[in-house]
């Protein structure tokens, strides 16, 4: 009788202990982990254009005088640095999408 209730508490105690890992494996269902990666897309995309919009108005400035030649070789290259990472990033995050992989 006394292995008994002892059985019964330890594996009380267990499904007490794994509640929080049981939760999160639900927490991350297909449909979920497919909108999250929606959201981060349209971030990333609206990332980008944000700065091929810098990168044009740096050009604009340029042109327009109020930048030099060399300030705006300095700012051109980290734009346009700025704007590769992003765009690995977007696609990193498109494969992902595609493939159902989790990040």
């Amino acid at each position: 009788m006394a292995y008994a209730v002892v059985l019964i508490v330890a594996v009380a105690v267990l499904l007490f202990i794994t509640v929080p890992l049981r939760r999160r494996r639900e927490d991350v269902r297909p449909e979920r982990r497919a909108r999250e990666l929606g959201e981060e897309l349209r971030e990333l995309e609206a990332a980008r254009e944000a700065k091929y919009r810098e990168i044009r108005d740096a050009e604009l400035d340029h042109r327009t005088g109020k930048l030099s030649d060399a300030d705006f070789e300095a700012v051109d290259s980290a734009l346009r640095a700025e704007a590769v990472a992003i765009l690995h990033r977007l696609e990193r995050a498109r494969e992902r999408l595609g493939s159902g992989e989790q990040p």
